[in-house]
């Protein structure tokens, strides 16, 4: 059986964007800027970090902002001579340690978001060789797992703000932080870089769309008949 690598604009667009809402996703994920505190003075927050504060002035460097994810953190500076070191890892070493059943929700939902757009991305790569499957659009089939991972996704990002009013984040954000209220705290690069991953797997989804009918044009079939096995197209 002849293999035959089509590749038209339209189809390496919608791979491309694959990758991205993949890698937006899994990087919003991964990283501790969900939530960021406010400014803090830097140091190890006990006798000793005080006293060698005290003999000094404090410089603006010396203050951090202090940020939480949904299982990691970084909390503080510590002070070593005149440097001062990121402070940065998870919070839990296990699941049931989430201080949320709502994070433990979005946990579950973000993570079989991004297995859904991961395996998206190797079929993508796949549909340049393979263009069906069980006599199904590789395509078709791509853009339903897409839009299957971005209702996982919202749903992961509607749930996630249910759980500001744990005592971890109110101990980041203060006391009257409650559920959809974070009080002094802002949204960090990492929420907006989840919505904009999510809204991106809708477009992927919408964009699977055309790409099958670009790769299954006139044009291509022409080209299959030529005996062409690599056939680009704009």
């Amino acid at each position: 059986m002849s293999c035959y690598v089509i590749v038209t604009c339209r189809s390496l667009l919608w791979t491309l964007l694959s990758i991205a809402a993949a890698l937006a996703n899994l990087a919003a994920l991964m990283t501790a800027q969900w939530l960021v505190g406010q400014p803090r003075k830097a140091g190890l927050g006990n006798i000793a970090a005080n006293s060698i504060n005290a003999s000094r002035q404090t410089s603006p460097e010396e203050y951090y902002r202090p940020t939480i994810g949904i299982y990691n953190r970084c909390t503080s500076l510590h002070y070593f001579g005149e440097i001062f070191h990121d402070s940065c890892g998870p919070y839990i070493t296990s699941f049931g340690e989430l201080p949320s059943n709502f994070w433990k929700a979005t946990l579950v939902f973000m993570g079989m978001g991004i297995l859904l757009l991961v395996i998206v991305v190797f079929t993508s790569l796949l549909g340049f060789c393979v263009h069906a499957i069980g006599k199904k659009s590789i395509f078709n089939i791509s853009g339903l797992l897409q839009a299957i991972a971005g209702l996982f996704l919202i749903i992961a990002l509607v749930l996630y703000p249910a759980g500001w009013g744990t005592d971890r984040v109110r101990d980041l954000c203060g006391h009257r932080a409650s559920p959809y209220y974070i009080n002094e705290c802002t949204l960090g690069w990492a929420f907006y870089c989840a919505v904009g991953g999510t809204l991106l797997s809708f477009v992927c989804a919408i964009l699977s769309v055309q790409a099958d009918i670009a790769t299954s044009s006139d044009k291509v079939e022409d080209e299959i008949l030529e005996g062409k096995n690599l056939i680009c197209l704009l």
